[in-house]
């Protein structure tokens, strides 16, 4: 039985070529194709602010890949991260802290942007349909 590295790592036929280079794959688990719409925003102050509501072009546990026309992002960046995303006031998101670890041009003037998530920050927006003072 092969070991979890042992999965992971694939062996990729080079083009044109007849030699054969071993790629090791560097993510610790599998991705799912799902779309969820999110929104994405800087984390520190002081970069230029956008706000980008794009859908996941795949998932896993720890990591998000999306494509984007905003040319802003910068591997390394923090950013804060609603999921799932919803202009609805009752929609309850996660709010996450997540730092963009792969840029990739792609054709029409598209970038594909990974990023992996390092903290839940809070469940996002946490309505109260009571009256202030008034209990539950």
């Amino acid at each position: 039985m092969a070991t979890r590295q042992e999965t992971l790592q694939k062996t990729l036929a080079s083009s044109g070529s007849s030699t054969r280079s071993a790629v090791v794959e560097r993510r610790g688990s599998r991705r799912c194709k799902m779309t969820q719409l999110m929104r994405i925003r800087p984390s520190d102050p002081e970069t230029k602010y956008f706000e980008d509501l794009r859908r996941t072009v795949s998932a896993s546990r720890s990591g998000i890949y999306f494509h984007t026309t905003e040319l802003d992002y910068e591997v390394g960046q923090r950013l804060f991260v609603t999921m799932p995303y919803s202009a609805d006031p009752c929609t309850i998101g996660r709010e996450y802290l997540a730092e963009v670890v792969r840029k990739d041009a792609l054709k029409n003037d598209m970038t594909g942007i990974g990023f992996k998530t390092l903290t839940e920050i809070a469940e996002q927006p946490s309505y109260s349909f009571h009256a202030p003072g008034q209990q539950k």
